[in-house]
């Protein structure tokens, strides 16, 4: 099924999410060593790569929602769809909490890194649910699409010399 916001013959949602959940996960990790070594500089580099995460995600969602409305209704990708959407909002909802609750000084307790893990362990299966969208069910995926086709930059016909 073919994706509905496209850029260069691609998915936006597909290129755009990578960046949150890059940063979002790795701002879990920089809060375990901040943890366990008590570095003010992991807990900073944390607090700025969550609000980049955040406003990564704010970006990427509305092409996954004019993604999922391209998708017809009674599926099981609709449904797989939905929980993958409902389940991001909550992630970006748990990553938000964790944000605003950090004192000024970045230095986050361990209450406030608990929204951000339970944020990460829900991204987890959010993102084997986006997997599921793309690997199993094909969504965001060309009807053409296969090993020898022929690049996205070109019209359909033009490889093939008509």
């Amino acid at each position: 099924m073919h994706a509905s916001a496209r850029f260069l013959g691609h998915p936006v949602h597909q290129m755009l999410v990578v960046f949150p959940l890059g940063l979002l996960a790795t701002a879990v990790v920089f809060d375990v060593i901040h943890l366990v070594g008590g570095s003010q500089v992991m807990a900073a580099v944390s607090y700025w790569m969550i609000a980049a995460g955040l406003v990564g995600g704010v970006l990427a969602a509305p092409f996954g929602l004019v993604d999922w409305l391209g998708i017809p209704k009674g599926t099981r990708a609709r449904r797989i769809g939905a929980m993958h959407g409902i389940g991001n909002v909550l992630v970006l909802l748990l990553f938000a909490l964790s944000f605003l609750l950090r004192d000024r000084d970045y230095a986050p307790g361990f209450g406030q890194m608990v929204w951000a893990f339970m944020g990460a362990a829900i991204a987890l299966v959010t993102a084997w649910l986006g997997g599921e969208l793309v690997d199993r069910l094909s969504v965001g995926v060309d009807d053409d699409a296969g090993v020898d086709a022929p690049s996205s930059l070109r019209k359909a016909g033009i490889a093939a010399g008509k």
